[in-house]
């Protein structure tokens, strides 16, 4: 971190947000690999707690999730109350309401968020095709969806609309699109990425959510990559982004000042392939104490 601050890292460990619940032991698995083993002697890191949706028959899956997401966020506000540095690894994507909801609370008001992900996980339940949750949560943080699921961090949006870019996007409802187009947050999908160039997309992304008056943070998903360099993710699309891309985008976003939380989701262990996923995701940490 350019600012000196620890990096308190935080497991999210949901996978019922998910049709395969496999991400469930994402946070888990990268904790005991030897990729994060390699990383956990590091002055400026600190694995925290890991953090498991209640069971109970009695509880919806919803329900479920949203209590791992009131814990989340309260667990991620108390980091940042202490000084330091909030670094959530998911479990599947729905695990972000508690992420950013917890960030948003702590800095007292709505924030900028850059959502690298191939889809744009801004279904609410009326339209949604699958229902499941993993594909709401944006959404959700710009104040639509289920009651359940909003408002756990602030009343309202948790996410600063005119401040929020969702960046290489491939797979995607028209519902999606259009909700999105009504909050004007801006799309840039993987056909504007290749036609315009990441660094271009990338620069004016980081400069629209980085203007957000309280800071910003990023969410990625890590779906996003293409699944040659990132095969344990939860629902992999083909023609990602290049794994070096990611890198080198995540050198400059934890360098910047306004960063106030990061955020790896979707990791799944059963899809790895040599703990190439799991060597990622250490390598974006280890870019976060660098940068």
């Amino acid at each position: 971190m350019s600012d000196g601050r620890r990096v308190r890292v935080t497991g999210a460990a949901s996978g019922i947000g998910a049709q395969d619940v496999a991400c469930a032991d994402g946070p888990v698995a990268f904790h005991h690999s030897q990729a994060w083993q390699a990383l956990a002697r590091h002055p400026a890191l600190d694995w925290g707690r890991t953090l498991f949706a209640p069971n109970g028959e009695r509880l919806s899956r919803t329900a479920r999730i949203a209590a791992l997401c009131r814990t989340l966020a309260d667990e991620v506000e108390t980091t940042l109350r202490q000084g330091q540095f909030p670094l959530v690894i998911g479990g599947d994507h729905s695990v972000a309401v508690g992420t950013w909801s917890g960030v948003a609370r702590g800095i007292g008001q709505p924030l900028g968020l850059l959502w690298i992900d191939a889809h744009l996980d801004s279904h609410t339940p009326e339209s949604s095709y699958s229902g499941a949750v993993h594909g709401m949560p944006l959404a959700c943080l710009l104040g639509q969806g289920d009651r359940r699921l909003l408002g756990i961090g602030l009343p309202g949006a948790q996410v600063s609309a005119g401040h929020c870019v969702v960046l290489g996007a491939r797979s995607y409802e028209p519902e999606e699109i259009d909700f999105l187009r009504r909050q004007q947050v801006r799309i840039i999908d993987g056909e504007e990425i290749a036609r315009r160039g990441f660094a271009a997309c990338l620069d004016e992304a980081v400069g629209i959510v980085a203007s957000a008056p309280a800071g910003f943070g990023v969410s990625l998903d890590l779906d996003a990559i293409d699944p040659r360099f990132a095969p344990g993710v939860g629902s992999p699309e083909p023609d990602g982004l290049p794994a070096t891309d990611v890198r080198t985008a995540w050198r400059w976003l934890a360098g910047l000042p306004g960063l106030r939380a990061l955020e790896i989701v979707e990791y799944n262990p059963d899809r790895d392939r040599h703990g190439m996923t799991a060597q990622l995701i250490a390598d974006l940490i280890g870019e976060t104490v660098a940068g």
